[in-house]
Protein backbone atom coordinates (compact mmCIF):
# COMPACT_ATOMS: atom_id res chain seq x y z
CA UNK A 1 0.00 0.00 0.00
CA UNK A 2 1.28 3.45 -0.94
CA UNK A 3 2.38 5.50 2.07
CA UNK A 4 2.07 9.30 1.91
CA UNK A 5 3.64 11.72 4.38
CA UNK A 6 3.25 15.49 4.51
CA UNK A 7 6.31 17.25 5.89
CA UNK A 8 5.38 18.80 9.23
CA UNK A 9 8.07 21.47 8.79
CA UNK A 10 6.71 22.79 5.49
CA UNK A 11 4.12 25.51 5.11
CA UNK A 12 3.81 29.22 5.72
CA UNK A 13 6.56 31.02 7.60
CA UNK A 14 5.72 33.52 10.36
CA UNK A 15 5.82 36.53 8.02
CA UNK A 16 3.44 35.05 5.45
CA UNK A 17 1.08 33.77 8.15
CA UNK A 18 0.91 37.25 9.70
CA UNK A 19 0.20 38.93 6.34
CA UNK A 20 -2.59 36.51 5.49
CA UNK A 21 -4.12 36.80 8.96
CA UNK A 22 -4.19 40.59 8.65
CA UNK A 23 -5.86 40.35 5.24
CA UNK A 24 -8.47 37.91 6.51
CA UNK A 25 -9.22 40.10 9.55
CA UNK A 26 -9.89 43.15 7.39
CA UNK A 27 -11.95 41.25 4.86
CA UNK A 28 -14.01 39.63 7.63
CA UNK A 29 -15.03 43.14 8.73
CA UNK A 30 -16.44 43.75 5.26
CA UNK A 31 -13.77 46.35 4.48
CA UNK A 32 -12.47 46.88 0.98
CA UNK A 33 -8.80 45.91 0.97
CA UNK A 34 -6.08 46.20 -1.64
CA UNK A 35 -2.79 44.31 -1.54
CA UNK A 36 0.31 45.71 -3.20
CA UNK A 37 1.57 42.73 -5.18
CA UNK A 38 0.70 39.07 -4.66
CA UNK A 39 0.33 38.55 -0.92
CA UNK A 40 2.26 35.29 -1.29
CA UNK A 41 4.01 33.60 -4.20
CA UNK A 42 1.38 30.93 -4.49
CA UNK A 43 -1.36 31.26 -7.08
CA UNK A 44 -3.82 28.97 -5.32
CA UNK A 45 -3.66 30.93 -2.06
CA UNK A 46 -3.93 34.24 -3.92
CA UNK A 47 -7.04 32.96 -5.67
CA UNK A 48 -8.58 31.90 -2.35
CA UNK A 49 -8.10 35.38 -0.90
CA UNK A 50 -9.34 36.99 -4.11
CA UNK A 51 -12.63 35.12 -3.65
CA UNK A 52 -12.81 36.62 -0.15
CA UNK A 53 -12.50 40.10 -1.67
CA UNK A 54 -8.79 40.90 -1.65
CA UNK A 55 -7.84 43.10 -4.62
CA UNK A 56 -4.25 42.75 -5.83
CA UNK A 57 -2.71 45.88 -7.34
CA UNK A 58 0.67 47.09 -8.60
CA UNK A 59 2.48 50.34 -7.92
CA UNK A 60 0.92 52.07 -10.94
CA UNK A 61 -2.53 51.13 -9.67
CA UNK A 62 -1.70 52.49 -6.24
CA UNK A 63 -0.85 55.91 -7.68
CA UNK A 64 -4.47 56.18 -8.84
CA UNK A 65 -5.99 55.26 -5.47
CA UNK A 66 -7.05 57.66 -2.73
CA UNK A 67 -8.67 57.22 0.70
CA UNK A 68 -8.45 53.41 0.72
CA UNK A 69 -6.68 50.68 2.68
CA UNK A 70 -3.64 48.97 1.20
CA UNK A 71 -1.88 45.99 2.73
CA UNK A 72 1.90 45.74 2.36
CA UNK A 73 2.92 42.09 2.21
CA UNK A 74 5.75 40.41 4.12
CA UNK A 75 8.38 41.28 1.48
CA UNK A 76 8.46 44.95 2.48
CA UNK A 77 8.50 48.16 0.45
CA UNK A 78 10.91 51.06 -0.22
CA UNK A 79 10.36 54.47 1.43
CA UNK A 80 8.74 55.82 -1.75
CA UNK A 81 5.71 53.58 -1.23
CA UNK A 82 5.04 55.02 2.22
CA UNK A 83 5.39 58.55 0.85
CA UNK A 84 2.91 57.78 -1.93
CA UNK A 85 0.45 56.46 0.66
CA UNK A 86 0.82 59.68 2.67
CA UNK A 87 0.24 61.85 -0.39
CA UNK A 88 -2.87 59.87 -1.47
CA UNK A 89 -4.31 59.55 2.03
CA UNK A 90 -4.00 55.76 1.86
CA UNK A 91 -4.16 53.81 5.10
CA UNK A 92 -1.30 51.33 5.17
CA UNK A 93 -1.77 47.95 6.83
CA UNK A 94 1.86 47.01 7.22
CA UNK A 95 2.48 43.26 7.18
CA UNK A 96 6.20 43.55 6.44
CA UNK A 97 8.02 40.64 8.07
CA UNK A 98 9.92 41.77 11.21
CA UNK A 99 13.07 40.10 9.86
CA UNK A 100 12.82 42.16 6.65
CA UNK A 101 12.08 45.36 8.60
CA UNK A 102 15.22 44.84 10.68
CA UNK A 103 17.27 44.26 7.53
CA UNK A 104 15.89 47.43 5.93
CA UNK A 105 16.85 49.37 9.05
CA UNK A 106 20.41 48.03 9.05
CA UNK A 107 20.96 48.85 5.38
CA UNK A 108 19.49 52.33 5.81
CA UNK A 109 21.78 53.03 8.78
CA UNK A 110 24.81 51.92 6.78
CA UNK A 111 23.78 54.06 3.83
CA UNK A 112 23.31 57.10 6.03
CA UNK A 113 26.75 56.69 7.58
CA UNK A 114 28.98 59.63 6.54
CA UNK A 115 31.34 57.48 4.45
CA UNK A 116 28.47 56.07 2.39
CA UNK A 117 26.83 59.33 1.34
CA UNK A 118 28.91 59.61 -1.84
CA UNK A 119 27.76 56.23 -3.14
CA UNK A 120 27.07 56.30 -6.91
CA UNK A 121 23.80 55.18 -8.38
CA UNK A 122 23.89 51.51 -9.44
CA UNK A 123 21.58 49.88 -11.94
CA UNK A 124 20.05 46.54 -11.02
CA UNK A 125 21.47 44.80 -14.07
CA UNK A 126 25.04 46.07 -14.02
CA UNK A 127 28.02 45.82 -11.74
CA UNK A 128 31.01 48.16 -11.42
CA UNK A 129 34.10 46.50 -12.80
CA UNK A 130 37.08 46.05 -10.53
CA UNK A 131 39.22 47.90 -13.08
CA UNK A 132 36.81 50.81 -13.53
CA UNK A 133 37.79 54.30 -12.44
CA UNK A 134 34.32 55.72 -13.06
CA UNK A 135 33.18 55.30 -9.43
CA UNK A 136 34.50 57.16 -6.42
CA UNK A 137 36.06 54.97 -3.76
CA UNK A 138 33.07 55.14 -1.48
CA UNK A 139 31.89 51.93 0.25
CA UNK A 140 29.80 49.47 -1.74
CA UNK A 141 26.58 48.28 -0.15
CA UNK A 142 26.04 44.89 -1.76
CA UNK A 143 22.87 42.79 -1.52
CA UNK A 144 22.93 39.10 -2.39
CA UNK A 145 19.44 38.60 -3.83
CA UNK A 146 17.20 38.26 -6.84
CA UNK A 147 17.07 41.38 -9.01
CA UNK A 148 13.56 42.74 -9.24
CA UNK A 149 12.30 40.68 -6.29
CA UNK A 150 9.91 42.65 -4.08
CA UNK A 151 12.06 42.29 -0.98
CA UNK A 152 15.21 43.32 -2.82
CA UNK A 153 13.51 46.39 -4.30
CA UNK A 154 12.57 47.40 -0.78
CA UNK A 155 16.16 46.93 0.40
CA UNK A 156 17.67 48.87 -2.50
CA UNK A 157 15.15 51.61 -1.81
CA UNK A 158 16.77 52.20 1.58
CA UNK A 159 19.89 53.38 -0.30
CA UNK A 160 18.14 55.60 -2.87
CA UNK A 161 19.04 53.07 -5.56
CA UNK A 162 22.78 52.98 -4.85
CA UNK A 163 23.08 49.41 -3.54
CA UNK A 164 24.59 46.79 -5.84
CA UNK A 165 22.57 43.60 -6.25
CA UNK A 166 24.36 40.31 -7.00
CA UNK A 167 22.35 37.20 -7.77
CA UNK A 168 25.06 34.57 -7.52
CA UNK A 169 28.68 33.75 -6.80
CA UNK A 170 29.82 34.61 -10.33
CA UNK A 171 28.53 38.17 -10.04
CA UNK A 172 30.32 38.52 -6.71
CA UNK A 173 33.64 37.97 -8.48
CA UNK A 174 33.06 41.15 -10.52
CA UNK A 175 32.85 43.56 -7.59
CA UNK A 176 35.38 46.33 -7.10
CA UNK A 177 37.60 44.99 -4.33
CA UNK A 178 39.52 48.23 -3.94
CA UNK A 179 36.45 49.70 -2.19
CA UNK A 180 35.04 48.92 1.23
CA UNK A 181 32.26 46.33 0.90
CA UNK A 182 29.27 45.85 3.20
CA UNK A 183 27.47 42.63 2.25
CA UNK A 184 23.86 41.78 3.12
CA UNK A 185 21.52 39.06 1.89
CA UNK A 186 17.90 38.78 0.88
CA UNK A 187 16.32 36.88 3.76
CA UNK A 188 15.40 33.79 1.70
CA UNK A 189 18.68 33.12 -0.13
CA UNK A 190 20.88 30.05 0.23
CA UNK A 191 23.06 30.18 3.34
CA UNK A 192 25.73 27.99 1.72
CA UNK A 193 26.10 30.24 -1.33
CA UNK A 194 26.15 33.32 0.91
CA UNK A 195 29.08 31.87 2.88
CA UNK A 196 30.85 30.97 -0.37
CA UNK A 197 30.56 34.60 -1.48
CA UNK A 198 31.85 35.79 1.88
CA UNK A 199 34.91 33.53 1.62
CA UNK A 200 35.68 34.79 -1.88
CA UNK A 201 35.40 38.47 -0.96
CA UNK A 202 37.53 37.99 2.15
CA UNK A 203 40.30 36.44 0.06
CA UNK A 204 40.18 39.14 -2.65
CA UNK A 205 39.46 42.39 -0.81
CA UNK A 206 42.30 44.92 -1.12
CA UNK A 207 44.55 45.32 1.95
CA UNK A 208 43.48 48.97 2.14
CA UNK A 209 39.75 48.17 2.01
CA UNK A 210 37.34 46.95 4.68
CA UNK A 211 34.91 44.06 4.26
CA UNK A 212 31.99 43.39 6.58
CA UNK A 213 29.26 40.80 6.05
CA UNK A 214 25.94 40.61 7.84
CA UNK A 215 24.12 37.29 8.03
CA UNK A 216 20.58 38.46 7.34
CA UNK A 217 19.17 35.17 6.05
CA UNK A 218 15.96 34.19 7.83
CA UNK A 219 16.52 31.16 10.05
CA UNK A 220 12.92 30.12 9.45
CA UNK A 221 14.09 29.40 5.92
CA UNK A 222 17.68 28.34 6.58
CA UNK A 223 16.69 25.88 9.31
CA UNK A 224 14.34 24.11 6.92
CA UNK A 225 17.23 23.05 4.73
CA UNK A 226 18.61 20.21 6.89
CA UNK A 227 15.16 18.94 7.87
CA UNK A 228 13.82 18.95 4.32
CA UNK A 229 16.99 17.18 3.17
CA UNK A 230 16.34 14.35 5.62
CA UNK A 231 12.67 14.26 4.64
CA UNK A 232 13.47 13.99 0.91
CA UNK A 233 16.04 11.26 1.47
CA UNK A 234 13.69 8.87 3.23
CA UNK A 235 11.01 8.72 0.52
CA UNK A 236 10.93 7.06 -2.89
CA UNK A 237 9.33 10.12 -4.49
CA UNK A 238 8.97 13.75 -3.44
CA UNK A 239 6.23 16.14 -4.49
CA UNK A 240 7.42 19.66 -3.85
CA UNK A 241 4.34 21.89 -3.85
CA UNK A 242 5.24 25.48 -4.61
CA UNK A 243 4.44 28.52 -6.72
CA UNK A 244 7.07 28.95 -9.42
CA UNK A 245 7.63 32.58 -8.42
CA UNK A 246 8.87 31.63 -4.95
CA UNK A 247 12.57 32.35 -4.41
CA UNK A 248 12.83 30.29 -1.26
CA UNK A 249 10.86 27.54 -2.97
CA UNK A 250 13.51 27.25 -5.67
CA UNK A 251 16.22 26.86 -3.03
CA UNK A 252 14.34 24.17 -1.10
CA UNK A 253 13.22 22.35 -4.26
CA UNK A 254 16.78 22.16 -5.56
CA UNK A 255 17.91 20.76 -2.23
CA UNK A 256 15.24 18.03 -2.42
CA UNK A 257 16.26 17.28 -6.00
CA UNK A 258 19.91 17.05 -4.98
CA UNK A 259 19.28 14.26 -2.47
CA UNK A 260 16.35 12.64 -4.29
CA UNK A 261 16.32 12.72 -8.13
CA UNK A 262 12.68 11.56 -8.03
CA UNK A 263 11.54 15.03 -6.96
CA UNK A 264 8.80 16.84 -8.88
CA UNK A 265 7.66 20.45 -8.48
CA UNK A 266 3.92 21.01 -8.80
CA UNK A 267 1.83 24.11 -8.23
CA UNK A 268 -1.43 22.24 -7.69
CA UNK A 269 -2.87 18.68 -7.71
CA UNK A 270 -3.74 18.89 -11.40
CA UNK A 271 -0.03 18.78 -12.28
CA UNK A 272 0.56 15.40 -10.62
CA UNK A 273 1.29 12.70 -13.20
CA UNK A 274 0.04 9.26 -12.08
CA UNK A 275 2.91 7.68 -14.03
CA UNK A 276 5.32 9.10 -11.44
CA UNK A 277 3.79 6.78 -8.86
CA UNK A 278 4.35 3.48 -10.70
CA UNK A 279 6.40 1.14 -8.50
CA UNK A 280 6.60 3.74 -5.71
CA UNK A 281 6.07 2.69 -2.09
CA UNK A 282 6.45 6.01 -0.24
CA UNK A 283 5.65 9.59 -1.27
CA UNK A 284 6.75 12.67 0.63
CA UNK A 285 4.89 15.95 0.15
CA UNK A 286 6.62 19.17 1.16
CA UNK A 287 6.73 22.82 0.13
CA UNK A 288 8.05 26.33 0.51
CA UNK A 289 7.42 28.98 3.16
CA UNK A 290 4.76 30.27 0.75
CA UNK A 291 2.94 26.93 0.42
CA UNK A 292 -0.30 26.55 2.39
CA UNK A 293 -0.90 23.33 4.31
CA UNK A 294 -4.31 22.92 2.70
CA UNK A 295 -2.71 22.75 -0.75
CA UNK A 296 -0.33 19.99 0.30
CA UNK A 297 -3.32 18.14 1.74
CA UNK A 298 -5.15 18.49 -1.58
CA UNK A 299 -2.16 16.93 -3.33
CA UNK A 300 -2.23 14.04 -0.86
CA UNK A 301 -5.95 13.52 -1.47
CA UNK A 302 -5.40 13.57 -5.24
CA UNK A 303 -2.78 10.82 -4.98
CA UNK A 304 -5.12 8.70 -2.90
CA UNK A 305 -7.66 8.87 -5.74
CA UNK A 306 -5.18 7.47 -8.27
CA UNK A 307 -5.46 3.75 -8.96
CA UNK A 308 -1.75 2.84 -8.77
Amino acid sequence: MLQIEIDSGSGFCFGVTTAINKAEEELAKGNQLYCLGDIVHNGMECERLKKMGLITINHDDMRQLHNVKVLLRAHGEPPETYELARMNNIEIIDATCPVVLQLQKRIKQQYEAPASKSLPKATSDSLPKATSNSFPKAPSIVIFGKKGHAEVLGLVGQTEGSAIVIENFEEATRLDYSRDIYLYSQTTKSLDEFHRIIDYIQSHIAPTATFKSFDTICRNVANRMPSITQFAARHDLILFVCGRKSSNGKVLFNECLRVNPSTHLVEDPAEIDPQWLKGIKTVGICGATSTPKWLMEQCRDAIIQFDV
